[in-house]
């Protein structure tokens, strides 16, 4: 018989997945700060049942998740138990990530950081989850002043002194190109270093006059796709000095003129040019300078019409300084894009002091954070963080202007998640605040996790609704468990979409009352009726189900979670 099987990651509970109760939210308005009309949320609560209960409300809609869980190193952080048997580590993460991926918008990503010892098993359960198509990169992130990152080695091994980001989509394809992250170098400055190091400065030439582009004909690329051709007729380049005599000014102050036509020629190996080669050779033309108009379907350009010079019969390709310099300030600054190496040394020398918060071992820099969320989002996007320690997180989302999400379990959701974003709110002035002139503003709303609905009585084998509810909060979570969006109108407490509704009551049920509520409803429309008793052998419409309160809320599901996993 042939052997099958398939490549993944198994473990001792792998599979004992539980149908959780989606807790309602509960805000507590003697905790929520600042401005009343805050989309922001700050929750606390077991991470697992917050991100259950968003499941509804917020499914595809966030933009950026960020996630610095317990390492499971078995040196024991504060405030969290981080020495757990890695088969639990491993149930932990995989039952939270597979929420957090429902949650991810459809071109959102999310950050997980990570320590040497789990990033493999993590890489794996990563890929199983999200997809490993969907896999973006991992960062190596320099974190020399972490603990455990200073002094000598440890025993036979390295000093340890980076930790990793995995990186994911939740679609590659629909992924947004990143924007940054960039190192920058004032131009006079770098041209200097190419001097001083003996190396040729290529970026010497202007385009003074574009001329005027008559149409030739057109070529395909490897798809298919049209490229238009042009003869360009009056094309006038000189060089930077060139250009700087001509004008009287310095050759910086010609840089910073011209630069959007500063360029350099280069012999690039791509398909394109080689079509356009093709194309002049094949049309025996002669003219020096063409350009070529089409749409990219990858790289940053693509999706857009995109328009290059070539010179000569070997089409050299102008490369345009503009495409990786920016002007800042009024100066020219040659724009790098960073690659998978990011050094955070420097941010965390006063890492204890922002927030002016305490987290030992755990903190990250807002610095960090500021770098993924500027990557991936822009002003007003959704950012997310379930496990969020000393809340750097949502510190440095509300300063750059996203909505953010923070979920914290332990006390420290009020000694320091609290404390802090109070704190920003006020206009604290550090982390990342002179960089972004962060003013104080905006607020966050502060929810505390519902207890369960239903809980066994005490003397007899059955279940009940928990007498700390009452009885719109009864409706609200049996909305959330039935997958309906809670909204009271008139019958109904919620629908699922324009033509599914449900109603939740008290009354005893029968023929007659079921007909009352079914006059609320339109064509094409279903309901469904949850009461506590009702008429036995309803001859009920085919639109209309009735269930019972809590017999038919006990088979959706496990109203007994019991927070075994204290690590999160």
């Amino acid at each position: 018989m042939e052997k099958q099987g398939k490549l993944e990651l198994t473990w001792v509970g792998k599979y004992q997945d539980e149908k959780l109760e989606p807790r309602i939210l509960i805000e507590d308005i003697t905790k929520s700060y600042g401005d009343s009309d805050t989309e922001n949320m700050l929750i606390h609560g077991n991470n697992l049942l917050a991100l259950k209960a968003l499941e509804i409300k917020f499914s595809g809609i966030i933009k950026c998740i960020y996630i610095d869980p317990p390492y499971n190193t078995g040196a024991a952080f504060e405030f969290y138990d981080d020495n757990l048997e890695h088969s639990i580590w491993l149930s932990i993460m995989k039952r939270r990530l597979e929420l957090l991926r429902g949650l991810l918008s459809e071109d959102g990503t999310i950050w997980i950081q990570i320590d040497d010892e789990e990033q493999a098993y993590l890489k794996i359960l990563c890929d199983e989850i999200f997809g490993r198509s969907n896999f973006v990169n991992m960062i190596s992130v320099n974190m020399k002043n972490v603990a455990g990152a200073s002094g000598g080695g440890e025993d036979k091994r390295l000093k340890k002194n980076c930790e990793y980001i995995l990186v994911y989509a939740k679609n590659y394809d629909l992924l947004p190109l990143f924007n940054g992250p960039y190192k920058y170098t004032e131009m006079s400055e770098l041209i200097q270093h190419y001097i001083d190091e003996g190396k040729s400065w290529k970026y010497t030439s202007v385009l003074v006059n574009a001329g005027e582009k008559q149409y030739i004909g057109s070529t395909v690329d490897g798809d298919g796709n049209e490229i238009k051709i042009y003869k360009r007729v009056g094309v006038e380049t000189m060089s930077v000095n060139q250009v700087a005599n001509r004008d009287g000014i310095t050759p910086k102050e010609a840089y910073k003129k011209y630069g959007i036509n500063v360029f350099r020629t280069t012999n690039a190996q791509t398909s394109i040019r080689t079509r356009i080669m093709d194309f002049r050779k094949e049309n025996n033309i002669e003219d020096e300078y063409l350009s070529i108009e089409y749409i990219p379907r990858t790289g940053k350009n693509r999706g857009t019409v995109y328009e290059q010079f070539y010179k000569g019969d070997v089409c050299n390709l102008f490369v345009w300084l503009r495409d990786t310099s920016e002007i800042i300030d009024g100066e020219l600054y040659k724009k790098d894009l960073q690659g998978t190496y990011w050094d955070m040394n420097a941010w965390m020398k006063n890492l204890t002091k922002e927030g002016n918060v305490t987290f030992p071992n755990g903190k990250k820099p807002e610095k960090l954070i500021k770098q993924i969320i500027e990557m991936c989002t822009s002003e007003g996007d959704y950012v997310l963080d379930s496990f969020l320690g000393s809340g750097t997180t949502a510190a440095t989302a509300h300063k750059l202007g996203r909505r953010w999400i923070g979920i914290e379990m332990g006390n420290q959701a009020f000694s320091h998640c609290k404390l802090r974003l109070d704190n920003v709110i006020d206009g604290e002035q550090g982390g990342i605040s002179k960089e972004v002139d962060w003013q104080g503003g905006g607020g966050y709303k502060f929810y505390e996790l519902a207890e369960p609905l239903l809980i066994k009585n005490d003397r007899l084998p059955i279940y009940q609704i928990n007498p700390s509810y009452t009885w719109d909060m009864v409706c609200e979570a049996i909305c959330k468990i039935e997958g309906f969006t809670y909204a009271p109108s008139g019958e109904f407490q919620g629908y699922s979409s324009e033509n599914r509704f449900i109603h939740i009551t008290e009354e005893f049920v029968n023929a007659k009352y079921v007909m009352s509520v079914m006059m609320n409803l339109g064509d094409n429309q279903s309901l469904i009726i949850y009461c506590k008793k009702n008429q036995a052998d309803m001859n009920l419409p085919e639109n209309v189900e009735v269930k019972k309160i809590p017999k038919d809320l006990l088979e959706k599901c496990n109203f007994d979670y019991k927070n075994e996993e204290a690590a999160e």
